[in-house]
């Protein structure tokens, strides 16, 4: 690359230039055309890591959050699950694209007495239009409450359709109870102690001990500039001067004009929720024989045909009938948003990893880096191509298809029949404690960190905006890890982008591209199901 075009990117950015930055719009806030009709199934983020709670280090924890921007004052209905749909986290333990474990959550709502809280109004009995007319605690959770949400558990074994199926339970049975949203601190005075009394511990899970289960609001855990990028992007998306709040962004190369890392520039953090689906599971549960490597997603599904009711009911307002029919899939972030063209968004979201292969050209000949080339080299006027050209893209691949050889890659894997779209979780790497655990993942050389699966506290948008760029190219710190001694060297080249001169091949890949909005492990919880407590929708100061 040569030092004027290398300038440029860390000294300067013009309006058209900040276009590029948006790569971070959101994880998966409805990224299709056809889920933006659908926000109850749209599936956020997905979270798949070694658990890093004390004592807790034989377990995985699967995450997977629904519903986006969740207005904490979203009243008077909030944010109910869908009793139509099945929301499902499928697991991979074979190298295969296809489930062998499936846990299908599915949600029922009903009315207290059938009718909800009612009052004596002029001697007439009448339905309130709240679903709470008292308050809420910990002690007394139902009395003043006139609409509950429960919801079941299902493990299926093999397909997800006709695989053998058997209900997770605990001392109550089958049955497991959703709280209620963070309607404010008048109706919900401690909401923290009476949502924890619906964390399940030692749920019996069929065959395989037991585990953990959760379902209910949580405050959102990721974080973006949404603002500043939708006003045609009023930010220099390139590492600014350094913030001494947030060490882990700083970078030698960054850019005087540059964004400094600042919690104000986050749009989502502090000011939305979310619907969090998590299980933690013995890591023996999930992975088979001597494969240590496991591979998941998320989905969620309708059945086929609905057919709209003239004459709705509280249990009834549309027809449902037929096969389920996926309408939600999430597994890495950010593919649906800026990988999968727009033509075919709403196909991704129906496909299962099998047939991932057939949208391969997305990944081997992506259309950002292009764009971004385009939008920096005429922003710019350098002639030089800022885009990776190793195509076809065997960095992309290996990041979102084949995993890293080494590290999450199955020994089982083969490129020509297994490629697909899932985090994969390597379940040997020990988790890095909260205190240790490094923004950047994998290439900070934490290696429990995304995208060796993905915790709360990983900056994927950060990551995704250096990788699509062409950061694998490069030498990465991991000889050491990666050999498991010592004395290697510990800068090298993965190989993933040919024998070329890696400045000529990806001449942004070591550009610390970001879009300002940090992220830290420390700020969320460190214990199931880790993710904060839901921001309360009162008082609104």
């Amino acid at each position: 690359m040569s030092i004027s075009v290398r300038t440029l990117l860390r000294g300067s950015c013009a309006t058209a230039v900040c276009l590029t930055a948006g790569l971070a719009t959101a994880s998966s806030h409805r990224e299709a055309p056809g889920i933006t009709e659908q926000p109850k199934i749209d599936a956020t983020d997905f979270y798949v890591f070694k658990s890093y709670e004390e004592g807790r280090g034989d377990y995985v924890t699967l995450i997977a959050n629904y519903q986006p921007l969740q207005a904490p004052y979203g009243g008077p209905n909030y944010f109910t699950m869908d009793p139509d749909a099945i929301y499902e986290i499928h697991v991979s333990n074979d190298a295969d694209a296809e489930e062998e474990i499936t846990f299908q959550f599915q949600f029922d709502n009903n009315l207290k007495d059938g009718t909800g809280i009612q009052l004596e109004v002029g001697g007439e009995t009448v339905g309130i239009p709240l679903r709470a007319a008292g308050q809420i605690t910990a002690s007394n959770p139902t009395a003043a409450l006139g609409e509950t949400e429960s919801y079941s558990v299902t493990m299926i074994t093999g397909d997800r359709r006709s695989g053998d199926r058997a209900s997770l339970s605990h001392s109550g049975g089958t049955t497991f109870t959703k709280p209620l949203d963070n309607v404010g601190n008048k109706t919900l005075p401690d909401y923290e102690a009476y949502a924890n009394a619906y964390i399940y511990d030692n749920v019996e899970i069929p065959g395989c001990g037991t585990g953990r289960v959760f379902a209910g609001q949580r405050a959102e855990a990721f974080a973006v500039n949404l603002g500043e990028i939708f006003d045609l992007v009023n930010l220099v998306p390139v590492q600014g001067p350094d913030n001494p709040m947030w060490p882990q962004y700083n970078d030698p190369n960054f850019n005087p004009n540059g964004i400094v890392q600042d919690r104000a520039n986050d749009d989502l953090i502090g000011k939305a929720n979310v619907t969090t689906l998590a299980l933690e599971i013995p890591i023996e549960c999930l992975t088979q024989g001597e494969e240590p490597v496991i591979g998941a997603w998320t989905t969620a599904s309708l059945p086929q045909g609905e057919l709209e009711d003239p004459s709705p009911t509280y249990e009834q307002t549309s027809l449902y009938g037929g096969a389920w029919v996926q309408q939600s899939r999430l597994s890495n972030p950010l593919v649906n948003e800026v990988v999968i063209g727009l033509a075919d968004k709403d196909l991704f979201n129906a496909a299962e990893p099998t047939i991932d292969e057939a949208l391969a050209v997305y990944v081997t000949n992506p259309t950002l880096p292009a764009l971004l080339d385009i939008l920096f080299r005429d922003a710019l006027g350098a002639s030089d191509n800022i885009a990776p050209n190793n195509f076809p893209r065997n960095d992309l691949v290996t990041a979102f298809l084949s995993g890293f050889p080494g590290v999450n890659q199955p020994a089982g894997f083969d490129a020509q029949t297994d490629l697909s779209e899932m985090l994969r979780l390597n379940t040997t790497f020990p988790a890095t404690p909260v205190s240790e655990q490094h923004t950047f993942g994998l290439l900070a050389e934490d290696l429990a960190g995304f995208p060796n699966g993905r915790r709360p506290g990983d900056d994927t948008v950060d990551l995704a905006l250096r990788v699509m760029m062409g950061r694998l190219c490069h030498d990465v710190p991991l000889g050491q890890e990666l050999s498991g001694d010592p004395s290697a060297e510990d800068n090298v080249n993965l190989g993933l982008c040919g024998a070329g001169d890696p400045d000529e091949t990806a001449p942004a890949g070591e550009v610390p591209l970001t879009d300002g909005a940090p992220l830290r492990a420390t700020e969320l919880q460190a214990m199931f199901p880790y993710l904060n407590t839901p921001i309360a929708g009162s008082p609104n100061n």
